[in-house]
């Protein structure tokens, strides 16, 4: 199972921001965030909201709306 965890850079090495039980060896994948972290996360779900909002299937529930 993956489990996200959140971290910073201290001295040249990876702290977590909280205590956990890692096993010694355990594999991570470390994920470097840009400086604005806002503009991150609205990029990686820029796609994922375009799906949502930009579908014929919705147009029907516009319809109901109008009458």
């Amino acid at each position: 199972m993956l489990n996200s965890m959140w971290a910073v850079i201290h001295d040249g090495r990876i702290e977590l921001a909280e205590p956990a039980e890692l096993p010694e060896g355990a594999s991570v994948l470390v994920t470097i965030l840009p400086e604005n972290e806002g503009v991150f996360w609205r990029q990686a779900s820029e796609t994922s909201l375009a799906a949502v909002w930009d579908n014929t299937e919705d147009d029907v529930y516009a319809q109901l709306l109008d009458r």
